[in-house]
């Protein structure tokens, strides 16, 4: 997810429309050495909570302060000391009581003759089944996987019970040029809406699973239900989908037959730790219109 980093001329930066500056810093100090937090979640909801600081649904923005802590101690701000390092990602791993690499997947081949497209189901995963969609991804995605801050939904698609496919959607990019004049954003209509935005970060199909029209039935069933649980979870509906596709590795087939539009290239641009660098490689920028009026709710003055 793209995050805006700039510097202002009344504070040391601007962290998601957020000054930070020398009095926010020896807040952070003052706090940090008064203690009282054993992890960096607790220590994310102190500051939440005396800095007002919420997301659109009124929950507290614990990822994106987060975010901001191990940006500030990187650039030597602050120092968290070693308590933050008790994470997820640790206690994800101390949960499983084996190292990810070993858990075992069944690799039983599912192929055009045996699948009834009718028998597919798009849910939403389980608490108990991140470790597992985790675990896919690390093992058979080209990305990989990574945690994923702020917003986001992971899914799983079943066959008539067994399992086909994984999905994850997060956070939009902050700023892609051609979606901006796709949808008629200005800048400051791109900020009030954002948040309406969700990004198809992660479409993993089984590489054992061998399906006629498979990918493009599942992008379509996830869709019907992505804003309607995106609004459960998170308390707002969701009316933009948008995805990068690698053109050197991919032709997007899904993509088109699902009815996604191509808007055009992005920039070639990739975020490294809190700079964005030219890697010259752009990808193809596609969205999918989740509500009849998306245009027009995106650039209405206030969100509806």
């Amino acid at each position: 997810m793209a995050t805006e980093i700039t510097a202002t001329a009344d504070a040391l930066l601007r962290f998601r429309n957020r000054d930070i500056g020398p009095r926010e810093l020896e807040f952070l100090r003052t706090t940090i050495a008064r203690g009282g937090w054993r992890t960096l979640t607790d220590l994310s909801r102190i500051v939440c909570e005396a800095w007002a600081w919420r997301q659109r649904n009124s929950g507290l923005s614990e990822f994106a302060c987060r975010d901001l802590l191990l940006r500030l101690e990187q650039w030597g701000h602050i120092d968290l000391g070693v308590r933050r390092r008790r994470g997820p990602r640790g206690n994800a791993r101390k949960r499983s009581g084996i190292p990810t690499e070993l858990i075992p997947i069944a690799e039983i081949p599912l192929t055009d003759a045996e699948a009834n497209l009718d028998e597919l189901v798009v849910r939403p995963i389980e608490r108990a089944e991140r470790l597992g969609w985790r675990v896919y991804m690390e093992r058979y995605h080209y990305l990989g996987w990574r945690p994923l801050v702020g917003e986001h939904l992971l899914y799983a698609a079943y066959l008539d019970t067994e399992l086909v496919a994984l999905l994850g959607w997060a956070s939009a990019a902050f700023r892609v040029p051609v979606r901006e004049r796709y949808v008629g954003w200005d800048d400051p209509t791109r900020r009030r809406h954002l948040h309406l935005v969700a990004n198809n970060v992660r479409f993993l199909v089984l590489p054992w699973v061998r399906v006629r029209h498979l990918a493009s039935k599942v992008l379509a069933a996830n869709l019907r239900r992505l804003s309607r649980d995106w609004h459960a979870v998170w308390k707002h509906p969701v009316h933009l989908a948008e995805t990068f596709v690698d053109t050197a590795r991919f032709r997007a087939t899904c993509y088109r037959a699902a009815n996604w539009t191509y808007v055009g290239q992005s920039a070639g641009r990739g975020k490294r730790g809190h700079h964005y660098l030219d890697h010259g490689l752009p990808k193809a920028v596609f969205v999918y219109e989740l509500h009849r009026r998306t245009r027009e709710l995106l650039c209405a003055p206030e969100p509806r």
